[in-house]
């Protein structure tokens, strides 16, 4: 099932889309955007239905007031977690899980665009996100241990160290310790940190949406499963890969502009 990203009006977040580009922006700025059971829910749904959705060709993932996502909701979430019997809670612990889950499998390119407290599951936000963007300002915490629970929640113990490597991954998910901006992007959380990180972000979605969506989602897909490969079988899957791209109308257009020296103009099929 696709969306209509011109007409989509969610109830739990902001939404916008210009030139191929949609805008997900949490929207709680009184408590630093918060998310609660129907957030997440939503938020899993429409990451789904993108898989389907080819007007969108990249999502910026941010949020209002100057902060990102201070994770879930203490009196909406948490407290209602204490008295829920163990079906309950793997149904919601399972949730949360989808939403990595969708985000991941989505074909589209995910900037995030973070600023100030990014913690709990608003840092699995970002780091389920392809590509992070961060202000100066950024402190990102992975804080589930100082709520009496383990650092592997929502794919964290499966995704972090690919990112910034298991010593470190090991850290932050043992203390719940704040990550600093500057170590994030020491350590390769942080692709970029920027004073104005939104629109930086935005430029960068918009250069994506105009180049091959096909061939970015063929590239999505092949950073998520050689994770579990060898490099043998990795290059057999990158070889089936390029040469159904090969076959695409975005590669002889590109051959065609190059032979023409001009730019090309991909249109995703």
């Amino acid at each position: 099932m696709s969306l209509d990203p011109k007409t989509l009006e969610p109830e739990h977040f902001l939404w916008s889309f210009a030139e191929g580009v949609a805008t997900v922006t949490l929207n709680r700025p009184e408590r630093k955007n918060p998310l609660t059971f129907e957030s997440y829910a939503e938020l899993r749904d429409t990451f789904r239905q993108l898989a389907h959705t080819s007007d969108v060709k990249v999502v910026v993932i941010t949020g209002a007031g100057g902060n990102f996502c201070s994770g879930g909701d203490v009196h909406e979430i948490i407290g209602p977690l204490t008295k829920m019997d163990e079906s309950g809670l793997l149904d919601f612990t399972r949730m949360t899980g989808d939403l990595v889950r969708a985000m991941r499998a989505c074909p589209q390119p995910i900037v995030a665009a973070v600023e100030g407290t990014c913690a709990g599951a608003g840092a699995i936000l970002a780091m389920a996100s392809d590509i992070r963007f961060a202000s100066p300002d950024a402190k990102t915490a992975f804080l589930f241990t100082r709520v009496g629970l383990s650092g592997a929640d929502m794919g964290a113990c499966a995704i972090l160290p690919r990112i910034i490597g298991h010593g470190r991954a090991a850290e932050l998910l043992f203390t719940g310790r704040n990550m600093s901006a500057d170590e994030g992007l020491a350590w390769g959380f942080w692709n970029r940190l920027s004073d104005g990180v939104l629109a930086d972000a935005q430029a960068l979605a918009h250069e994506l949406a105009s180049g091959p969506t096909l061939a970015h989602a063929a590239t999505k897909r092949q950073l998520d499963a050689e994770w579990h490969v060898s490099i043998e079988t990795a290059l057999d899957l990158e070889a089936e890969a390029q040469a159904e791209l090969m076959q695409t109308n975005d590669f002889k257009r590109a051959y065609q502009a190059f032979s023409g020296k001009h730019q090309p103009v991909f249109r995703g099929d």
